[in-house]
């Protein structure tokens, strides 16, 4: 996308919008295809959490994704966008047995992360087809909070209770088909990696009868010029000679499964704003714009970087400038960072605005939910449109009038 259609989107949309590029979907996930060319049986499932608007859900569909989801919610939101049940992968963490034998009588793959879910699972259920989620006790990841594979995790079963697992599935005669795990987001060495596929395949030995190994994701994008990320290439060319050997080591040909989110869609979003203000202090310029960390929370939760161009004027002369929103605490997104000139009025871009911006955003101080918008053929779809005082009241419900005299 060029920033003249970015600026056209929001002429006709307003702003604080996001914008997504159906073009940068369709190459990140060919890509990731392309790098494992070499696996015969290969399933791509898009974790939703990333990005979860049922029109990007319908354009993965097309391609022939299938889904990641982690809640009874986006279940029912995978079959609302048109998934056949068997293309949808439920991993919760925390959640009831209740929960998990909702999801299972839609007919949908489970993915169980605990001992105690498992037992109890297994004993009502032994024939259903069941994945487990391993944790593999490997570090990765660009922030603690996503990283999930580590020793202290809530994630995943340890490693070091294999046997334990091992016991409940005998004693209940389960059907175990798969083996996950996840070990963290942004992942930057591939040998890390890795290091803990080979666990996996370790792990997968003491199940017979498997049909599938799901490596999760946590594939780095790059957040600015010149950024590191993870060389996918090189990763497909490794993991895929190890997967085909692993699998003529077990006498059977298993399908390959990834759940990327953020690789799939960061990249292809803008998050556009508008300058409402330029305020000068005794130390810093500060550019304060018509949102806050409510539409974008990524900067003050993890400390992330999104570049931030000035569409409105791209060559103006470069300053420093702490780009703020409108929240009433601290809510920067950027410190001391040069930008071209800023004015009043002008148009910002947030870059990598595809993934955990908009599936995190809040009603903080009662502020409305921006607009979507995906970019397509040239072409912006409104896929969102933007909230208005009345979904502020939808659910909410008054006192009756007797209860406030």
């Amino acid at each position: 996308m060029q920033p003249k259609d970015l600026l056209q989107l929001t002429e006709q949309f307003g702003s604080p919008i996001y914008v997504y590029d159906a073009e940068k979907i369709k190459s990140q996930y060919n890509r990731l295809t392309k790098a494992f060319s070499k696996v015969d049986n290969l399933r791509i499932n898009y974790a939703m959490k990333a990005l979860s608007n049922v029109a990007i859900l319908q354009l993965l569909r097309e391609m022939g994704s299938g889904l990641d989801t982690v809640s009874i919610q986006e279940v029912l939101l995978g079959l609302h966008a048109g998934y056949a049940p068997e293309k949808i992968f439920y991993t919760p963490n925390g959640v009831s047995l209740e929960e998990i034998e909702e999801v299972n009588a839609m007919g949908v793959q489970i993915n169980i992360d605990n001992l105690s879910i498992l037992e109890q699972f297994g004993a009502k259920h032994p024939n259903v087809p069941v994945c487990i989620r391993i944790n593999p006790h490997v570090m990765a990841g660009g922030n603690t909070n996503i990283s999930v594979g580590h020793i202290d995790s809530k994630f995943g079963i340890s490693i070091h209770q294999l046997p334990h697992l091992v016991r409940i599935v005998e004693n209940t005669k389960m059907n175990i088909v798969g083996i996950h795990m996840h070990t963290g987001s942004d992942i930057l060495d591939i040998e890390v990696f890795l290091y803990a596929a080979e666990i996996l395949f370790d792990a997968a030995k003491n199940f017979k009868n498997l049909e599938f190994l799901d490596f999760g994701s946590g594939f780095k994008v790059p957040y600015k010029k010149d950024d590191i990320e993870t060389d996918i290439e090189e990763l497909g060319k490794k993991l895929s000679k190890r997967f085909n050997a692993f699998c003529k080591e077990y006498g059977k040909e298993l399908t390959l499964i990834f759940e990327p989110g953020k690789f799939l869609v960061s990249e292809a979003g803008s998050f556009l704003v508008k300058v409402n203000v330029i305020k000068q202090t005794t130390s810093t310029v500060f550019a304060g714009v018509d949102s806050g960390f409510n539409h974008l929370i990524r900067p003050m939760l993890y400390g992330s970087q999104h570049q931030i161009d000035n569409i409105s004027n791209p060559k103006g002369k470069e300053r420093f400038y702490s780009v703020v929103g409108y929240i009433c605490e601290t809510d920067t997104f950027a410190n001391n960072r040069r930008i071209p000139e800023i004015k009043e009025g002008d148009i910002l871009s947030f870059r990598n605005a595809g993934a955990y911006c908009y599936s995190m955003a809040s009603n903080y101080n009662s502020r409305y939910r921006p607009a979507e918008v995906l970019w397509m053929n040239g072409q912006g779809y409104l896929i969102r449109a933007h909230e208005t005082f009345e979904d502020l009241l939808k659910n909410q419900i008054p006192l009756p009038i007797e209860a406030t005299v």
